[in-house]
């Protein structure tokens, strides 16, 4: 019986493993890392993503929102991703820029030219082509493209600005990476690198003079709050990316994954619909909180960051004729 036995036991034991934990009940964890504030749109959609999934599939995905950076810091979810130590991040363009050199494009200031502009970008076969390269080389399997806003300058306080020359000696905050650096001093003021969460003592105390970030998030962060003047560059049309690790997206059988890419569509939508809304509104309610509001020379803003980005390296990086086929989208 003991020699029966033995072999019997081992057999069952080995049948559940083998059956995976779809089978055995078990949902599919999909832990979610955002620096994003509750109050902010891209935020709210991984509510919307959740909502739809559960929707769709009852039962099936576990997915767990972590909002602030309170899992992994701003920056730090392609790694962890790469790792296994984490499944889903809202991904931006500079940070998938450190192994996919043609994504620098997207950081590139007055290269898109509005939210429509993006969409037909990111939507297309150029979009494909940066989405194929993020999963050969980062092992990051991207889901759908978001508009997190069209940036604008803030200063603590008010100042003519007309052109480049108007911010030399503004000490400009920026996220801390070369890349966000590189376009703060293209704009030409003093770029330095600041955590999100610091700006707004920053502001308050003059340890910065500007920040950029588009008008929605001024709102959602509060910043509107210690800021006296709003600078029009519209500098930078920014993008970010609802992302899944390649690793999860192979383990889900096609009809999971049909599934997990229709909400994921569904949330950028809603984002994205939200901030254009939101975008016209604010305007007119900074204004009349009592913020400046003023459009400086665009041309001449876009002239000096074109050319020096024509000039440097992340130009140089770029796959040959990639610029024009971004200029030419429709």
């Amino acid at each position: 019986m003991r020699r029966l036995f033995l072999p019997l036991s081992l057999l069952l034991f080995l049948g559940l493993n083998l059956m995976g934990p779809a089978h055995a009940g078990s949902r599919v964890l999909l832990r979610v890392s955002t620096p994003a504030v509750s109050d902010d749109w891209h935020a709210k959609m991984w509510t919307v993503f959740k909502e739809s999934l559960d929707k769709q599939a009852p039962g099936e995905f576990d997915v767990q929102i972590h909002l602030n950076g309170t899992l992994f810091r701003q920056g730090a979810e392609p790694t962890a991703m790469a790792r296994g130590n984490l499944e889903m991040a809202s991904v931006s363009a500079f940070d998938l820029a450190r192994q996919v050199p043609d994504f620098s494009i997207l950081t590139a200031g007055y290269v898109i030219r509005d939210p429509k502009h993006q969409q037909a970008v990111l939507n297309g076969p150029i979009g494909e082509s940066l989405y194929r390269q993020a999963s050969e080389r980062m092992g990051l399997h991207v889901l759908a493209p978001l508009y997190l806003g069209t940036r604008q300058l803030g200063l603590r306080s008010t100042r003519k600005v007309q052109t480049p020359a108007d911010l030399q000696g503004v000490k400009l905050r920026m996220p801390s990476s070369k890349e966000w650096l590189f376009l703060g001093n293209a704009l030409g003021a003093s770029a330095m690198p600041l955590s999100l969460g610091e700006v707004y003592m920053g502001l308050k105390t003059g340890t910065i003079d500007a920040e950029d970030n588009p008008l929605p998030t001024l709102r959602a962060t509060k910043f509107n709050e210690v800021l006296a003047q709003i600078v029009l560059t519209q500098h930078l049309v920014d993008s970010l990316f609802i992302t899944l690790a390649d690793k999860t997206w192979q383990g889900l059988s096609p009809t999971q994954q049909t599934k997990v890419r229709d909400a994921a569509q569904a949330a950028a939508r809603f984002n994205n619909e939200h901030r254009l809304q939101e975008e016209t509104q604010l305007l007119e309610a900074f204004k009349k909180q009592g913020l400046a509001v003023t459009t400086p020379d665009v041309a001449a803003f876009r002239q000096k960051v074109q050319a020096t980005y024509s000039h440097s390296d992340y130009a140089r990086s770029w796959s040959v004729g990639l610029l024009d086929r971004i200029q030419a989208a429709q």
